[in-house]
């Protein structure tokens, strides 16, 4: 078994020594919703601190009924007994995998851990490519064909895994491609996995959201978390809504749950259970971010377009995946983790490169994650969440400025030695 260090998270830990070092950092490589927690949930966190035991292995009651009732407010009725929770969606996943058993048919490109989830469950990863323009979500014309050769080849194939909204691409998967998936999950007898961790942070008021449990709740699992719309990911939390009547499903997942993680961590549960009641503060503080996050991505993607990149608009969460290939012969390079160094090591802008998500090594195509442009303090990211013109914040503004720089330098490379001087001297927008 060969799984490293997680891309992004490697990528993370790499931008902060280099940033701790002195170097003009530009962080696009790390998925984290770059917001402060909200003080009514450092209240709750802090009251529930004294909740020591370990609780049950599905989640304390309080929290199972609230993420029942956040899924009802979508038109989605939810038994309570059939959510389970987790320490994040992330750890969710893994176990449902495992209950599920069997291979996994996957977006091509995919976040990082769902392929390599499915090589530590020992399973295989049917990896197709998303229809053009949707990212998330394996193209409906090319899963039957490749589950029945794969059948036919002995394998098993249990699941389908969709992300609405994508990461890496920030692209929605249209209703129609949902419902054509849905019905070859039926033709095909294959759970759908829908990870919606970023359900709540569509900016495109046009983007149209269906989710494949409203078509098929009798075998569709959806997981989600506090990590992306409340800014919660250091928090480790996550729940999963099972189908309908999927009892089995149920305590095959808590089984290998309590083998694994015993339960979620009881203070962290009572302050996500009043997370999910959707109170109307933090329902405020979720419609801020979405408007940050989509300003601040819509900046990043023009940018990428003037420097000739293709790339589809974002429609939610902070995620951008440009194609640069145009610059393939200028700048002699052969792949996407060429250009992901070229850009670290000579502009000072971090991103991962699209292989680590699936992708083709030869396309030129890179995931930028906008979310920690807002400032490297508390006081800065909460200025940017109520700003009205977050882009012109003096922080937020030299980001950008730095970003425009290096995409413009990065066109004529002739200059990479005087950006690279003038790298050094400036200060990082960021920092000060």
């Amino acid at each position: 078994m060969n799984v490293p260090l997680s891309a992004t998270l490697a990528a993370n830990e790499e931008l902060q020594r280099r940033r701790h070092a002195g170097e003009r950092v530009l962080h696009l490589a790390f998925g984290e919703a770059g917001l402060p927690v909200h003080p009514a949930l450092s209240e709750r966190l802090s009251a529930a601190s004294g909740h020591n035991g370990y609780g049950q292995v599905a989640g304390v009651p309080v929290l199972r009924e609230a993420a029942a009732g956040y899924w009802e407010r979508r038109g989605l009725r939810t038994d309570p007994d059939l959510v389970v929770c987790g320490p994040g969606s992330k750890s969710l996943l893994y176990g449902l995998l495992l209950a599920i058993g069997g291979d996994v048919v996957l977006p091509k490109p995919s976040w990082v851990s769902y392929a390599a989830q499915a090589e530590l469950v020992g399973v295989r990863p049917i990896m197709l490519p998303a229809p053009p323009g949707e990212g998330g979500a394996p193209d409906p014309d090319l899963v039957a064909e490749a589950v029945l050769t794969a059948r036919a080849e002995g394998r098993t194939v249990g699941s389908m895994l969709i992300t609405l909204p994508d990461n890496p691409s920030g692209t929605l998967v249209r209703p129609g491609t949902v419902k054509r998936l849905v019905q070859t999950a039926r033709d095909l007898d294959l759970v759908i996995i829908s990870d919606e961790i970023y359900r709540d942070l569509v900016h495109d008021n046009l983007a149209g959201y269906l989710s494949p449990a409203d078509l098929a709740p009798e075998r569709t699992v959806i997981t989600t978390g506090l990590s992306k719309n409340l800014a919660l990911g250091g928090w480790r939390i996550g729940v999963a809504r099972l189908p309908d009547e999927a009892h089995e499903l149920r305590a095959l997942l808590l089984a290998i749950a309590s083998e694994i993680w015993s339960c979620p961590a009881v203070p962290v549960q009572q302050a996500a259970a009043y997370a999910f009641t959707e109170p109307e503060e933090l329902r405020d503080r979720v419609v801020a971010s979405r408007k940050l996050h989509g300003a601040v991505a819509r900046a990043v993607h023009a940018r990428f377009i003037r420097a000739g990149a293709a790339v589809s608009p974002p429609q939610g969460g902070f995620y951008l995946y440009p194609d640069l290939g145009h610059l393939r012969s200028r700048l002699g390079i052969r792949t996407g983790a060429e250009l992901a160094a070229l850009l670290l090591d000579q502009y000072g802008v971090g991103v991962l490169p699209g292989e680590v998500f699936g992708d083709d090594p030869a396309a030129i195509r890179v995931r930028v994650a906008t979310s920690l442009l807002y400032g490297d303090t508390s006081e800065r990211r909460l200025t940017a969440l109520a700003a009205a013109d977050p882009l012109s914040l003096p922080w937020i503004a030299g980001a950008l400025d730095h970003l425009t720089e290096a995409l413009s330098d990065l066109a004529a490379p002739r200059s990479v030695t005087n950006l690279r001087r003038r790298r050094s001297l400036v200060p990082d927008p960021v920092t000060g």
